[in-house]
């Protein structure tokens, strides 16, 4: 199972379509907030199981503030993460899924690519396609794949430079 992982399209679908582009096939889509009114945007051109929560830029959203779902075997929690202060430090977030009985927990909101795996728990942040803040400042987004014996990888990716 292929899983792509986005936050923080801001409404802007450039380089949305180039992380659907360069993903290839996926069976499951994550977008962790501020989608920005882009909901029927996505709906439209991404035609798998979709899971959205709303940011705190998502004004007038109907999206739910977080959810929890199973993929296979693994408890999935995702916000947006600004209500768990994750633009300080992870440590909230991080209780908050271990609370929640989360083997993985996803957030968005502070435009910088993480990933951390530890404790049987791992927590991951797929930064910005639509405005980057870490170095070289280039959109990213996660894929996360889970094979037939259950075991679970991730890679961080960047968009492909624009010729």
């Amino acid at each position: 199972m292929r899983i792509l992982i986005v936050s923080d399209t801001h409404g802007r679908h450039r380089g949305l379509d180039r992380a659907l582009e360069e993903a290839g096939p996926i069976d499951m889509f994550i977008h962790l907030g501020d989608v920005e009114g882009g909901e029927d945007y996505i709906d439209a051109v991404v035609d798998c199981e979709k899971h959205m929560v709303r940011g705190n830029n998502d004004f007038f959203s109907d999206l739910p503030g977080e959810e929890e779902f199973y993929i296979g075997e693994h408890k999935v929690f995702i916000t947006h993460g600004h209500p768990y202060y994750v633009s300080l430090d992870i440590e909230y977030i991080r209780e908050e899924g271990e609370s929640r009985g989360a083997d993985i927990v996803m957030f968005g909101h502070t435009h910088r690519p993480y990933l951390e795996q530890d404790g049987g728990m791992t927590v991951l942040n797929p930064g910005s396609l639509s405005f980057p803040r870490q170095e070289g400042r280039r959109g990213s987004y996660m894929l996360m794949e889970i094979g037939g014996d259950g075991n679970v990888s991730f890679e961080q990716r960047y968009l492909s430079a624009e010729a």
